[in-house]
């Protein structure tokens, strides 16, 4: 029995591992997605207005209303990814596991069945479709994130890897892109994606619990197969009801850390969500996130700017760009690694000189913060220098900080905040940064518009801004040597 177990459990984290590789935030690979919507002339009478209208202009200028309407559909999309973290993991809270999946199911087959069935005429659906794809894949990658639960000591190590694999399942639509361009419709492409819905219910029944996977986890636990009831699995959840699937996700390199006890005086949420080391990381996360979402969300036209409208280049770099996002499943367990060493040894030189144990926590979290914002400065910098090959680079340094990015906010959160108000806090960042992140529609309309195409200043500004992130490590550290010396017991 132990065997079959261990044999259930190995298999519930491959296949989580290939839903959140192959489904959960396909949204990202949107630039590939565009690649093909051009192709079949979605929004292309948009382009014809603007030819009657302007004249002698050239396509590259009269498409700009195509850019845009892309783009707007990808602020949507890219909003709601964040945006309903906090409600999404309230479903998943509330109701646990089954209903959370089913309700994935509903709004991933629905999306893709949408997108198999439009066309050109009726490409205005994409402004529903989209948005409904990329909740319905966070909602698979939430549901996820607890299998680590059920392998203790590897816990992080597997919720890093979910989160990377979420990154890479980007690389989905370039797939798409070669299949079409292989002759294999758009239409049928999608409609194997729904298909696929068939498995994902087969998981959720037959590999996933009804309820949540409960950490730490408790003797002879079973679910799925595995449990021939469900009042075994009942009876030991209860006590994860009261948790949010995200303070579970990074509970336990926090409770190391801690020790005894949370070693601040007991504290609202409110005043931590007014607090200073909040704000600061609510800025940190929105600067660097913003620049991710204008690159992607615009990267169909800064190729086609940059190739002078070469189809077969933009389609090369849109190519090399697909396949780097693959790599985030190898990226992102770096950070957590960074973390884990620095906060072995920040706990031994603690024990020696007797520092206080949330400047162990805050002092982990510093070199991953200060990498994290020169990776996204580098990126800046690359994205910014209007010279093709040069791109290369760029998407490199872009998939590297992404990966590190989501990784170190949450574990951030949970190294510098109460674990009961985890939840909470993450949710609400999610949200705010969600709302900083519509920005990318207006400044692109900028760039097309007074800019004349010229992105130089907005450039310049972001690059600023970028620069502004570093005062987060850089404030958690001063903070991190004045409590060096508090007692670590309070």
């Amino acid at each position: 029995m132990p065997s079959q177990g261990q044999a259930m459990r190995v298999a519930t984290l491959l296949t989580g591992l290939l839903e959140c590789l192959g489904f959960a935030g396909v949204l990202f690979g949107w630039a590939s997605l565009v690649f093909v919507f051009k192709a079949e002339h979605y929004f292309e009478d948009l382009c014809e207005q603007n030819a009657t209208l302007m004249g002698n202009a050239t396509d590259q200028d009269v498409c700009k209303a195509q850019d845009e309407r892309f783009s707007l559909i990808f602020t949507l999309a890219s909003f709601m990814n964040n945006f309903m973290t906090f409600p999404t993991g309230y479903i998943f809270d509330r109701f646990k596991t089954m209903v959370a999946r089913l309700i994935a199911i509903l709004l991933y087959t629905s999306a893709t069945l949408v997108i198999a069935f439009i066309s050109a005429d009726s490409a205005l659906l994409l402004f529903l479709a989209m948005p409904m794809l990329s909740v319905g894949g966070i909602l698979f990658l939430i549901t996820n994130l607890q299998i680590g639960n059920l392998f203790g000591k590897h816990r992080s190590t597997i919720i890093t890897l979910y989160n990377g694999a979420f990154d890479s399942s980007s690389a989905i639509f370039l797939i798409v892109k070669l299949l079409y361009e292989q002759g294999i419709s758009l239409k049928a492409s999608f409609i194997f994606l729904s298909v696929c819905s068939a498995w994902h219910v087969g998981r959720t029944f037959l590999l996933m619990p009804r309820g949540h996977i409960p950490y730490p986890l408790p003797p002879n636990y079973s679910y799925g197969l595995c449990s021939r009831s469900s009042t075994r699995e009942k009876k030991k959840t209860p006590e994860s009801e009261k948790l949010d699937l995200q303070s579970k996700e990074f509970v336990s390199p926090a409770e190391e850390i801690r020790g005894s006890g949370w070693p601040e005086e007991p504290r609202s949420f409110r005043s931590y969500a007014l607090s200073r080391r909040f704000a600061w990381h609510l800025v940190w996360l929105s600067v660097i996130q913003l620049w991710h979402y204008l690159f992607i969300g615009t990267l169909n036209s800064l190729l086609t700017n940059l190739a002078s409208g070469d189809k077969a280049l933009v389609s090369r770099y849109t190519n090399a760009f697909a396949i780097t996002q693959f790599f985030g499943v190898l990226c992102a367990p770096w950070n957590g690694m960074l973390m884990d060493r620095l906060k072995q040894k920040y706990q031994k030189e603690a024990r020696k000189t007797g520092s206080s144990a949330l400047a162990v926590a805050l002092s982990s979290a510093v070199p991953s913060l200060a990498l994290t914002s020169l990776l996204c400065l580098g990126f800046v910098l690359c994205a910014s220098v209007p010279i093709l090959p040069l791109q290369y680079v760029t998407f490199i340094l872009q998939v590297i900080s992404r990966s590190f990015l989501y990784g170190g906010n949450a574990a951030f959160l949970t190294l510098a905040f109460p674990s009961e108000h985890f939840g909470k806090l993450f949710g609400l960042v999610m949200a705010l940064s969600a709302i900083v992140s519509l920005l990318q529609f207006p400044i692109f309309m900028l760039i097309k518009g007074p800019l004349q195409n010229d992105p130089l200043y907005v450039n310049v500004m972001l690059v600023l801004v970028t620069l502004l992130t570093l005062a987060h490590p850089f404030l958690l550290y001063r903070e991190c040597r004045q409590k060096e010396h508090t007692p670590a017991s309070t």
